[in-house]
């Protein structure tokens, strides 16, 4: 594929996701809410999110978590701000306290790898920024937005593997190519936009592996417990997906 088609794809895809976001944000503030309303203490939040964000993993290593969660469950104390919990993660009280730290800090941890600590990361910020029903769920130090020197990473997983393959199947893509790629290109803020490309490739894909057929897949819909259900929401998502394939009809 030459360079142009190549950007035109991406810049395409940049504009769809950033024009139709009100569809994933209701989505992902419907999982936010089931997951976090049972919950009052900053701790039991926490450990929530941690739990849900592990659980995302299709084989997650239990015998390895198991142990981190001893460990926070053991510390309460370094629970309680954005800063407090980052030292905790890294041991190092001079860490920079950002989200980019939060993501390493969460990698460095066992059973943890690139893409639960990237979701984790934007989980957490997503929860601070105001956008998505919440303001301050966890910490009042958690910073509201991403500022120009951090950096956010998208939790790239095998749906958003083979939307890249697609593009380019020249490329070997992965969480550290597809993440370069975007962080060249994108500020940090835009890195968040990019976030919302899972949801639409998740339920527009048919097959596993890389070589996915491209098209509207109801059943995916209907597998999200957070989507709505209703046969006009059902048929308004259908007709804006139509936007996103058509970005991968001319290879």
């Amino acid at each position: 594929m030459n360079s142009e088609t190549y950007n035109f794809k991406l810049s395409a895809l940049f504009h769809f996701l950033n024009e139709n976001r009100d569809y994933n944000k209701k989505v992902q503030s419907n999982s936010y809410n089931l997951f976090l309303s049972p919950f009052d203490s900053v701790e039991d939040r926490l450990y929530s999110v941690l739990y849900h964000v592990a659980n995302t993993q299709s084989q997650p290593r239990i015998d390895v978590l198991a142990p981190f969660f001893q460990k926070v469950y053991s510390n309460k104390s370094k629970l309680h701000s954005f800063r407090s919990f980052i030292d905790f993660l890294t041991g190092n009280e001079n860490s920079v306290h950002n989200y980019e730290s939060l993501y390493y800090g969460m990698l460095g941890q066992a059973g943890w790898g690139n893409k639960t600590s990237a979701l984790f990361a934007k989980t957490i910020y997503h929860l601070h920024n105001g956008k998505y029903g919440y303001q301050n769920v966890l910490w009042e130090d958690a910073p509201k937005v991403i500022d120009i020197k951090d950096r956010i990473f998208l939790p790239v997983d095998a749906v958003i593997e083979a939307i890249f393959y697609r593009i380019d199947p020249s490329i070997k893509w992965n969480f550290h190519k597809i993440n370069k790629l975007l962080q060249d290109n994108y500020s940090s803020e835009e890195m968040e936009v990019w976030d919302d490309l899972w949801f639409w490739g998740f339920i527009n894909q048919r097959g596993s592996g890389l070589n996915r057929e491209f098209i509207w897949n109801e059943a995916k819909y209907w597998a999200l417990l957070e989507t709505v259900k209703d046969e006009a929401s059902i048929n308004k998502i259908k007709d804006v997906s139509t936007g996103f394939l058509k970005i991968f009809d001319n290879k």
